[in-house]
């Protein structure tokens, strides 16, 4: 599916919510109302279209998608990717977090976006703007509200420093944190981030009755944010990315065909969201290697033809060498594992990353106090 940068994606919700708070030089392409003080509820894995398969599930969030619309996260559809686009207003190809692994150029080795890794130096992996620093120099206050343990994390710094860090690691605590954060100056921005669903979406399912569950107490919690923030505060709620449980018989295991491991060098991304390191030379032998191998269930694509698509929005070159030399994402419920290199990753039930409307879609749901 074709994504809308520029328009209609995470990092254009970001701009904008600058922009309705009234920082000067960014753009709103939502049409967000005017507010001196703004909130935005990320809540990790909830796509649009299990928001609307549960919607019983989720009474006040389902109240508001009913006026609400829908975003593309961007691709790939994966926390540190989104998080990126959020948190610096960009694209993917310009603030350069590509995916959930990704080579560093000219090593031998994988940065993992989430875990990260100590050589590498957030600052010169993404020396852009982030909208944090954007808001406070503009003079309006910024924080960011989620569990402590994210602090000092190099995609905290890369993509979400210069806010105000308010740890917190309880619902109730986001709730509390987030409502003291934005009375405590007339003007504020802040952005609060849950991740309990997308956890037990991976475990157990997104189809199981635990998502279900979960959703509920997602539900509550945004209920709860906004019946308590200051009168006036814009509430908004999205998220990074949708999600799919994928069957073990959609599931191709690179380790369990040579095949697929023949001539390369580095498997980066994701299940639903891979990038192909190529030994060199090797390119063109890898793509079309894969391409037999995994048929009509997925596109297998060269890197160029990636960017020529538009997958990652407008790629500065400094970033290009980070992504694959072939790019591979499932048209359907399907994922390529490692079961060997990555047990953990591929024992999950639930996956996302794709450019499936189910990985991609996620909501934008706004609430006036």
């Amino acid at each position: 599916m074709p994504l809308a940068y520029g328009q209609n994606t995470l990092a254009d919700l970001s701009r904008s919510l600058l922009a309705s708070a009234g920082v000067l030089g960014e753009e709103d392409t939502f049409g967000l109302p005017a507010a001196s003080r703004v909130c935005l509820l990320v809540v990790d894995g909830l796509g649009w279209e299990l928001l609307q398969r549960n919607a019983a599930a989720a009474p006040f969030l389902s109240g508001l998608a009913a006026r609400g619309s829908y975003l593309t996260a961007g691709f790939p559809a994966t926390t540190a990717t989104s998080l990126g686009s959020l948190g610096t207003g960009r694209p993917p190809g310009q603030h350069g977090l590509l995916g959930y692994q990704v080579r560093v150029p000219g090593t031998g080795r994988l940065l993992n976006a989430l875990r990260w890794d100590k050589t590498v130096d957030p600052l010169s992996w993404q020396p852009g703007t982030t909208i944090f620093e954007r808001a406070a120099a503009a003079g309006v206050p910024a924080y960011r509200v989620a569990a402590g343990a994210f602090r000092d994390s190099g995609l905290s710094v890369a993509a979400m420093r210069g806010a105000t860090y308010v740890a917190a690691d309880t619902p109730g605590a986001l709730v509390a944190r987030a409502v003291s954060a934005l009375s405590a100056a007339p003007a504020a921005f802040a952005m609060v981030y849950t991740g309990d669903l997308d956890a037990t979406g991976h475990v157990c399912g997104c189809e199981s009755a635990a998502w279900r569950f979960q959703l509920g107490h997602v539900d509550r919690l945004a209920e709860q944010l906004a019946s308590a923030l200051p009168s006036g505060t814009a509430l908004h709620i999205t998220a990074d990315h949708g999600m799919v449980d994928v069957p073990a018989e959609r599931r191709v295991d690179v380790d369990a065909r040579p095949a697929l491991r023949s001539g390369v060098a580095l498997l980066g991304g994701e299940p639903r969201a891979r990038h192909v390191y190529a030994q060199p030379g090797a390119a063109a032998d890898v793509h079309a290697a894969w391409q037999e191998s995994l048929g009509d269930d997925f596109r297998v694509v060269r890197r160029e033809q990636a960017v020529a698509d538009g997958w990652f929005g407008p790629v500065d070159p400094r970033v290009a060498d980070r992504i694959g030399d072939v790019v591979v994402t499932p048209i359907g419920a399907s994922a390529v594992v490692a079961t060997a290199a990555e047990p953990r990753e591929s024992a999950l039930v639930g996956m996302h990353g794709s450019l499936t409307s189910a990985d991609q879609f996620v909501p934008l749901l706004t609430y006036v106090c």
